[in-house]
């Protein structure tokens, strides 16, 4: 499964992403707002393989962010499949990451979630601190739901992220 847009696309992880999943997972620059994770790619590949039970049971799905020219620059994850909604996270984008890898990622983890898995909104949690995440889902219609020590809780509907898509138009073509 691949899913594409203008700049980037979305592929089901595998195995030899092992490497580069703990190598973006344990940068500084761009951990900080997410869950730790050990820096050992053997236990991450098996971490994998376990995880592609999952996917094949349609529990969760995971994907590598790549560059038209197949370059990866991130991952992001579709998990926590309720009856009507579905979360997402573990959304992480390196420094090759085209200009608008974030807009273009989001739109097709919506895609995915709306459009191939029939759900009608999406719920997930942004740890606190992190302003900048917070900004983008708002900017995209998400609305805060509630939240705890560590996170705030959002909502977003396929209506909401329609109407983001058409002011982004533009931008994503």
């Amino acid at each position: 499964m691949k899913l594409t847009s203008k700049t980037i696309c979305l592929r089901l992880i595998e195995e030899q992403d092992a490497a580069f999943v703990v190598q973006l997972r344990t940068d500084g620059k761009y951990n900080k707002y997410l869950s730790a994770v050990g820096d050992d790619v053997e236990a991450q590949r098996q971490w994998i393989r376990r995880y592609k039970d999952d996917e094949k049971a349609g529990d969760q799905y995971y994907f590598i962010i790549e560059k038209l020219d197949g370059t990866p620059c991130g991952t992001v994850r579709v998990y926590d499949l309720r009856p009507t909604s579905f979360s997402w996270g573990s959304w992480i984008l390196n420094e090759d990451k085209t200009q608008y890898a974030a807009i273009e990622s989001a739109l097709l983890v919506y895609e995915f979630g709306f459009g191939q898995l029939g759900f009608g909104q999406a719920h997930f949690e942004v740890m606190k601190g992190n302003d900048k995440v917070v900004s983008f889902h708002k900017k995209m219609g998400a609305v805060e739901v509630g939240e705890d020590d560590a996170h705030t809780y959002f909502e977003i509907s396929r209506g909401a992220v329609e109407q983001a898509k058409e002011r982004l138009a533009r931008i994503i073509g």
